[in-house]
């Protein structure tokens, strides 16, 4: 699989899952020539199926490792990875750090890590395999009680959790604020935990996102519809004369996670 394969493979999986997303991507291609992507995010749980086991088919299909960031409030470690082709997106991997939280979360996360097979684990699509463990909607309550980030992986389990819109290469919005207006314009809500615009020109990154529509989810105990993914918005500054900054800013993408956050 090449790398414009997977994400055709994560955008359709994406959409599906959150249709508003496709929305919004095609009212920008009514006033765009293009729309591009700036980066694709994906989450996971710590060890064996880590940042470094999510990398792998990305560094095979030429990604190579950026930045690392750390989240200590939120218990999160992360790492994003970028191309040579600055047409393809960034990609953006975080994991839970589960040995910090109770007993309680460690045993019913072990519990569904031990449900995902030897050929599951392998697969070429693992990046966009979905849930692969029984999953209840009481277990998922008792989860947001510590860590909503941990509730949403148990749901919907290993796929993109969100694109990006890369706003530098848009031809008729100049800024995040007209991104922004054009976003609540067509009816959607804007993540606003620190702020609708996340960062700074002074931070060379700034970032938006929508709060994360509904989705709904069979568990094992019922259907339910909960916060599924959402999508970004993001403004490159150069860092140097004809060079964008290229990495993320903890501070902002704290605030970002919180876009899945049941309002």
């Amino acid at each position: 699989m090449n790398a414009n394969q997977c994400f055709e493979l994560l955008w359709k999986d994406y959409t599906e899952l959150c249709p508003d997303t496709k929305m919004i991507h095609d009212a920008f291609l009514q006033k765009e020539t293009k729309v591009l992507n700036d980066h694709v995010a994906f989450r996971t749980f710590e060890g064996t199926f880590g940042i470094e086991h999510f990398a792998k088919p990305f560094l095979a299909m030429g990604y190579t490792e950026g930045s690392d960031y750390t989240f200590e409030q939120k218990k999160l470690y992360a790492k994003h990875y970028q191309h040579s082709d600055p047409k393809l997106p960034k990609v953006f991997i975080s994991e839970l750090k589960t040995h910090e939280f109770s007993s309680s979360l460690q045993n019913i996360i072990g519990t569904c890590l031990k449900q995902i097979s030897g050929e599951q684990a392998i697969s070429d699509n693992f990046f966009v395999s979905g849930r692969l463990w029984d999953a209840s909607y009481a277990t998922y309550e008792s989860l947001l009680e510590e860590s909503e980030y941990a509730a949403w992986l148990y749901a919907f389990g290993f796929r993109a959790n969100h694109f990006t819109v890369n706003i530098n290469a848009l031809e008729h919005f100049a800024s995040i604020e007209e991104v922004n207006t054009f976003i609540e314009s067509l009816g959607f809500a804007l993540n606003d935990s620190g702020g609708k615009i996340k960062g700074s020109p002074e931070d060379l990154l700034e970032q938006s996102s929508t709060k994360a529509s509904k989705a709904v989810v069979k568990f094992t105990d019922g259907d339910f519809a909960i916060p599924s993914c959402y999508y970004e918005f993001a403004l490159r500054y150069e860092e140097s004369p004809g060079n964008l900054y290229q990495g993320f800013v903890a501070k902002s993408a704290d605030k970002i996670f919180e876009s899945t956050n049941k309002y």
